[in-house]
């Protein structure tokens, strides 16, 4: 069985060449020489019979305020992306996006002088420590992320330092502490609407008679007219005599059904190589997955906030999908489960597109390098359904690519480039959430406004 402690090996070479010089003082007659030696070899005779007996123990997570109170904190460095966790790594009031807050408690024997700690994300060492610790230590560690969904805050390596640093302790198994970030959304301005709206109460007009909406006609007063509602302009220009009545009718207010379909089957990232599956990408690099976790949940947001009903389903799983709803617990709702959704095994293969609500205005995000996606955005267009496809295929990095993997990347992109020349010729609207898609979706939501007939307007 291994000891827990080893003796560094500083102190071995120092203590060695002590006891040299002790010998050649001693044979030589040379108390200089022999004096030198005293403190080498004083020091490794202390360290060594003060080495602590037992383990250093490390522990990521929840913090226990009875054990300790944090100090110095140890960073993991990257760009924003997300602002909330579950479930123990957190995020502090005024924390920027994409900040994790958790904590590293480490415990060691007694006679430790410090503990090394070094922080790891995605196998990539990002920052080390070297901590004083008396029994027991908390310390606060922040890590930033680009990232979204289910994943690792960081990794944590653990190395103790004896007394004065004449030994070390093996190191320890690393620990970890797990986090779900949900995706935060931005802001959008005008947004397209379907063809046909649904429901007698919203925020658009639609094409049907009501009250709330635009002047939608004047016309002669019938049984069921409010008085109210009588034009006396039009009455008295019309029929000085007052032989006939005149009503102002209004436009009806409606609602906008909208289903959000994520294409889960794929999660790659800027760099081509990657995408095979033998590295993960950068965790400084957000995914098409990330990408459309965003994209999704910004939307959700901004039709949520306008009255207007959102539901979710997933193109790479067979389950339940979230049917429509509105209010802030639907976008809640919506948040987690586009948190949870990522690649299952082998990609699916659906004989048909899911069923959807009549009228449904359809949102598909996918990197569309297969036919799956697009084969379901043809089909839900033929089906009746206002389509919108959002491109979340990440910009790519080619400069580190070879000759053959140039070849590979210029067929896939042949390939992809001729899937959504075939797609807007479905009159399949395509968005690329990379090119300002705010901009994008607004001229979408103007041509919307000017297709004959259509009955939906510009938020």
């Amino acid at each position: 069985m291994n000891e827990p402690w080893s003796r560094a090996r500083t102190t071995a070479v120092g203590a060695a060449v002590g006891a040299v010089l002790l010998l050649v003082g001693a044979a030589f007659g040379r108390a200089d020489v022999a004096v030198l030696a005293g403190p080498l070899v004083g020091a490794a005779l202390w360290g060594w019979l003060r080495t602590p007996s037992r383990d250093v123990e490390v522990s990521v997570g929840a913090r226990d305020e009875a054990d300790g109170s944090p100090d110095e904190a140890a960073g993991s460095d990257g760009t924003a992306g997300s602002d909330e966790t579950v479930p123990r790594a957190g995020v502090a009031a005024g924390d920027e996006p994409g900040t994790l807050r958790t904590h590293v408690r480490v415990r060691a024997p007694r006679d430790t002088a410090g503990v090394a700690l070094a922080v790891r994300r995605s196998n990539r060492s990002q920052d080390e420590v070297v901590v004083q610790v008396r029994g027991t230590r908390t310390v606060p560690l922040v890590v930033r992320t680009v990232r979204t969904g289910p994943q690792t805050v960081a990794e944590v390596d653990a190395i103790g330092i004896g007394p004065g640093g004449t030994s070390v302790s093996e190191p320890v198994e690393p620990a970890s502490d797990e986090a779900l970030v949900l995706p935060t959304p931005g802001p959008l301005a005008q947004l397209p609407l379907p063809h046909r709206l649904r429901g007698l109460s919203g925020a658009h007009p639609s094409r049907r008679p009501g009250e709330g909406g635009g002047l939608r006609d004047v016309h002669p007063y019938a049984p069921g007219d409010r008085l109210r509602r009588i034009d006396w302009r039009v009455t008295a220009r019309r029929s000085p005599r007052l032989q006939e009545l005149y009503v102002r009718r209004e436009l009806a207010l409606a609602e906008a059904v909208v289903l959000l379909v994520v294409d889960s089957r794929d999660d790659v990232g800027p760099d081509p190589r990657t995408w095979r599956g033998s590295s993960r990408p950068r965790a400084t690099d957000p995914t098409s997955l990330d990408l459309a976790r965003q994209a999704a949940t910004s939307l959700a947001q901004a039709y949520l906030s306008a009255g207007d009903r959102v539901g979710l389903d997933d193109l790479g799983a067979v389950r339940r999908p979230l049917p429509p709803g509105g209010g802030r617990r639907q976008l809640d709702r919506i948040r987690h489960a586009l948190a949870l959704t990522r690649p299952e095994g082998e990609p699916l293969h659906r004989v048909r597109a899911p069923q959807l609500p009549s009228g449904a205005l359809v949102v598909v995000f996918s990197t569309f390098l297969d036919d799956a996606a697009a084969d379901a955005a043809v089909q839900w267009r033929r089906a009746g359904h206002r389509v919108v496809a959002v491109d979340v295929l990440p910009t790519l990095r080619e400069a580190a690519l070879r000759d053959r993997e140039r070849l590979a990347l210029r067929l896939v992109r042949l390939a992809r480039t001729d899937r959504l020349a075939a797609v807007q010729d479905a009159d399949v609207e395509l968005v690329s959430w990379r090119d300002a898609p705010q901009v994008a979706l607004a001229g979408l939501a103007r041509s919307g406004q000017r297709r004959p007939g259509a009955g939906a307007g510009v938020r």
